[in-house]
């Protein structure tokens, strides 16, 4: 199969995420277009495509921490994009909302992570995004109708903790993030341990941490995939100085740090880095090569991403058990001998 032309491919960012666009249209060597968008006086919005799209492959980036103000304008491009004639239309979006609410904890709680993904599902072909909180789904396609690249962050935080950090000592929020951080720290010959985290609500977190006196000496850095209310990170930072430690450094893919999270977290640490898959002061790790790489790995076939959407068919008891009981520390996919 050919492989598609640049001039086929169109980036167009939705607002706040030029930047990323920017660098993932260089990355790509594709064009980048203009997405209009406005508020009408009533509130309501208003999209406008300015750039040619018939017959490309439009790609939509992003990011959806904070996802509901923008999310309408979102499906109104996308939706544009096709009625303009594209012929395929992927959202990029390197944080994935909506994936916290998995079950019902409590009755007539809304399981919003099989609502967002009904909806993105019908307004696109093709999901790409980067390290979703999968939890107690075993994969992307448990929830979306459409093509989904789950892409892995973590060897690039491993990358650049071996370029930037001299005899690391790579720690992990929890027992279930064992193989994840043992998988870091195996890609670049650092040890490391998990800490023990019993969470007693979205804000009040106890962080137990292990002796570690055996890598005195080390610089020890926490990794996370995502930092949001920030509790477990800011624990463990106060802790380790007590352990006769330098202060960390805090590595994550996701940079929500929700509330005064960061300004918590910045006085005990040395340094915090994150990707760029949510625009932060502490963003330090492009993701636009790496995904970059996933849209043009068009596979035979790859102009038939285009489906049918349907509703999601009923899971029936098996596969509803398989994933109530799926195990969130199964080994990481990024670790089967890829590079």
């Amino acid at each position: 199969m050919t492989a598609m032309a640049s001039s086929d491919r169109l980036i167009l960012p939705l607002p706040g995420n030029d930047a990323f666009a920017r660098q993932l249209a260089a990355a790509g060597k594709w064009e980048q277009g203009t997405l209009e968008t406005r508020r009408f006086p009533d509130g309501e919005s208003y999209v406008r495509i300015a750039a040619d799209v018939a017959d490309k492959s439009v790609v939509l980036v992003q990011t959806l921490a904070q996802p509901d103000p923008g999310f309408l304008s979102l499906v109104f491009a996308a939706d544009a994009a096709r009625d303009l004639g594209a012929r395929e239309v992927t959202l990029v979006a390197p944080y994935l909302a909506y994936m916290r609410q998995d079950r019902r904890f409590h009755p007539g709680e809304a399981i919003t992570s099989r609502s967002f993904a009904r909806l993105v599902s019908s307004s696109f072909d093709r999901l790409v995004t980067v390290d979703p909180h999968l939890h107690r789904y075993p994969a992307l396609s448990a929830l979306y109708t459409v093509p989904a690249d789950t892409l892995h962050a973590a060897p690039l935080l491993a990358d650049w903790i071996a370029a930037e950090v001299e005899s690391p000592l790579v720690i992990g929020p929890d027992e279930e993030s064992e193989q994840w951080v043992a998988a870091i720290a195996q890609r670049i010959g650092a040890p490391h341990a998990v800490l023990r985290k019993i969470r007693h609500g979205d804000r009040n977190v106890e962080v137990a941490v292990s002796d570690l006196s055996a890598w005195h000496g080390r610089q020890p850095v926490l990794v996370d995939d995502i930092a949001s209310s920030g509790r477990t990170l800011v624990e463990a930072a106060r802790q380790l100085p007590q352990q006769g430690f330098v202060k960390p450094i805090v590595a994550v893919v996701h940079a929500i740090f929700a509330e005064d999270a960061y300004q918590q977290l910045t006085p005990l640490c040395s340094r915090i880095v994150s990707t760029d898959a949510v625009r932060h002061e502490s963003n330090a790790i492009a993701l636009a090569p790496l995904i970059a790489l996933a849209l043009a790995a068009d596979k035979e076939g790859a102009t038939n991403l285009v489906r049918h959407r349907r509703s999601p068919e009923p899971l029936d008891e098996v596969d509803r058990a398989s994933i109530d009981s799926f195990p969130a520390s199964d080994p990481p996919a990024w670790t089967s001998g890829h590079t």
